[in-house]
């Protein structure tokens, strides 16, 4: 154990964070988090932070904006507390897919949480498949942007394919796609979407690759609605494809996708923990990205090297 290290939890991470910490070896460190009946929050912590290394883990999950409010408090209350350094370990970065003007008159959501983690007292961000990685420039601190590929790739492994073809479902995909075909070697196809505005109603139209009696994996940042998924996997169907994996690391699963995506063509659902789940259904298959953190975590406290946790 490195001395001086203490890892906090909000509410919405604290099945993670005591991963994290049996990895690391260590308690995870005590704080109280309470609401007054006028609604506010208060956090207390419960233990003495004086120029340790701090780490605060917590993901943006529903309520999201009481635990991103959760978040910045605590954040606030060790900086009070005289901690040397506090890293904000965000999983699930909190309105990520708000990151660019692309309608008139809306706000870059991203740029603004990035703003409130650093006003907050936070010296440093860790966070995991960033929706854009441009968010990275928001930030006037450190940012560590990791990435749960590998992760992907060697689950994908074990599963013995014989002739896999990785799959985009959008020109804006494609390059975190290929990144997933490189590390498995195998080749790359690339859908066209279209959405209308922002409702889910999602239309493919075009389809360039080969995909007839292989295996399809389709590989997302995240799974909201489950609609780009719907939509691709009936066409990777009608093109043939032996069998339709989806790879998606941030799974949201709003309003029935669960039930959507369990009665589809889809043969599996591969997701992380960064969001927490309970009773999933059979089709979906977890990963833990515990250990990921937990190295990353690691290696911010001794100074090593982060990039080369992602060497395949």
């Amino acid at each position: 154990m490195i001395a001086g290290r203490k890892i906090f939890s909000g509410r919405a991470t604290r099945k993670l964070a005591l991963e994290i910490c049996r990895h690391l070896g260590v308690e995870l460190a005590r704080a109280d988090v309470m609401k007054f009946k006028n609604d506010n929050l208060f956090v207390q912590i419960q233990e003495n932070v004086r120029q340790c290394e701090a780490f605060v883990v917590q993901t943006s999950c529903p309520p999201v904006d009481e635990n991103l409010m959760e978040t910045l408090i605590m954040i606030d209350a060790l900086r009070r507390a005289s901690a040397r350094r506090i890293t904000a370990v965000l999983p699930y970065y909190p309105y990520g897919r708000s990151d660019k003007k692309d309608q008139p008159r809306v706000p870059i959501t991203a740029r603004l949480v990035a703003d409130l983690l650093t006003t907050a007292g936070a010296d440093r961000v860790m966070t995991v498949d960033l929706h854009s990685p441009q968010i990275q420039g928001f930030f006037s601190i450190p940012c560590d942007h990791l990435t749960a590929t590998t992760l992907f790739a060697q689950y994908m492994r074990t599963k013995g394919l014989i002739a896999p073809v990785a799959v985009a479902t959008d020109a804006g995909a494609a390059k975190r796609a290929l990144g997933f075909a490189q590390a498995l070697d195998i080749p790359l196809a690339i859908m066209e979407k279209h959405r209308r505005g922002n409702t889910d109603t999602v239309a493919i139209t075009a389809f360039i690759g080969d995909v007839r009696g292989r295996e399809a994996i389709v590989f997302e940042d995240e799974i909201a609605t489950g609609s780009t998924l719907l939509a691709a996997a009936e066409v990777l169907h009608q093109q043939g494809a032996a069998a339709i994996y989806v790879c998606a690391i941030h799974a949201v699963f709003a309003g029935d996708a669960l039930e959507r995506l369990h009665e589809s063509v889809i043969d599996e659902v591969v997701v992380t923990n960064t969001i927490p789940h309970e009773d999933l259904p059979s089709k979906v298959t977890e990963l833990s990205v515990a250990p990921l953190l937990a190295a990353a975590i690691e290696r911010v406290t001794t100074g090593e090297s982060i990039s080369s946790l992602f060497e395949i």
